[in-house]
């Protein structure tokens, strides 16, 4: 398996079962987020500020790199710090800050239903843009296993879950009382697009910095996430009025941002030494993850669809990992 295709070659066993165990943890931490985030919620809504969670985990992603590096776990680079290599983790910054706020905005133009469908395109956009950035030409059978990833994407995403008792698929039980109806506007579509596109930017262009770069990973994370503090912290003070910065935050939300903090520092592991399609097999396999602890923290009910996108997602890893 070669480095394209996410794997690790020429590594024996130990080091291969390391970064095996890396991509279960990884995915695991995908799919933990929204059941956490739903455990978090107080008279039904989240009791503090999404850019404070923001703002804390690109912190703690910070200080974990910078802990990394003073008790050498990764080697500092001889010689100066090679500080002007910093600048172009500006832009990864800002194409991660721009895709995170237009999630937000889409949500005015469209329906979550619809997004959540929709959103995997983006699955598409991170292979095109892999394949013409990187120049690697994708296969056939990998090319059906993308495919067949977006379509379980869209399947789950569509009636995976539902709430016991009702035939619409929905959040919440406030939700199922009053279901949003389908809907999208043009202006929706265009920033949908534009998410997709950005979406796979980030991470092909993040991935090209990385494996360009000969530095240490640490000290490349410290780069990026210097970058994203300091432009979450100004969206954070751009705001407005609000919770303070840990207002409303408990021990379901201390552990929702250890947890994606942990899990970007992983994603940067796979984006050096893995490939951006690892990233996308490993946010679709934790589907299967939140679906399963949404179905036994919030009960809910998981729905022939779920189990058609397992199916779908098992497919596409045979199709795209398998021997050719």
């Amino acid at each position: 398996m070669s480095v394209e295709d996410g794997g690790m070659p020429g590594l024996g066993h130990p080091r291969q079962a390391r970064w095996t165990l890396m991509l279960l943890l990884s995915t695991a931490m995908y799919g933990a987020h929204a059941p956490l985030l739903a455990l978090c919620h107080v008279d039904g809504r989240v009791p503090f500020r999404p850019s404070s969670a923001v703002l804390l985990t690109e912190l703690t992603k910070l200080l974990l790199c910078a802990f990394s590096l003073l008790v050498g776990w990764q080697a500092w680079p001889q010689g100066a710090p090679p500080w002007r290599q910093a600048a172009p983790f500006a832009v990864s910054a800002l194409l991660y800050g721009a895709n995170n706020n237009l999630v937000i905005y889409l949500q005015r133009y469209m329906d979550p239903s619809t997004y959540q469908v929709l959103s995997n395109l983006k699955i598409g956009s991170t292979a095109v843009l892999y394949c013409l950035c990187l120049r690697h030409r994708l296969s056939v059978r990998q090319v059906l296993a993308l495919l067949l990833l977006m379509a379980a994407g869209a399947c789950c995403a569509a009636g995976g879950l539902q709430v016991p008792g009702n035939t619409v698929p929905s959040p919440s039980p406030a939700a199922a009382a009053s279901p949003m109806p389908l809907h999208i506007t043009p202006l929706g579509l265009l920033l949908l697009i534009l998410y997709c596109l950005i979406s796979g930017l980030s991470s092909v262009y993040t991935e090209l910095l990385m494996k360009r770069q000969r530095l240490p990973l640490a000290l490349q994370n410290l780069f990026l996430y210097t970058f994203g503090v300091l432009l979450n912290l100004g969206l954070h003070a751009g705001g407005g009025p609000g919770p303070g910065l840990l207002e409303g935050f408990s021990g379901w939300a201390a552990l929702v941002v250890l947890s994606q903090a942990l899990n970007g520092l992983l994603m940067s592991a796979v984006m050096k030494h893995g490939s951006s399609i690892t990233r996308l097999f490993v946010v679709s396999c934790s589907l299967v993850v939140n679906a399963v602890l949404s179905a036994v923290l919030l009960r809910l009910q998981l729905t022939a669809a779920f189990f058609l996108a397992t199916l779908l997602i098992g497919l596409a890893v045979r199709l795209y990992y398998g021997s050719r």
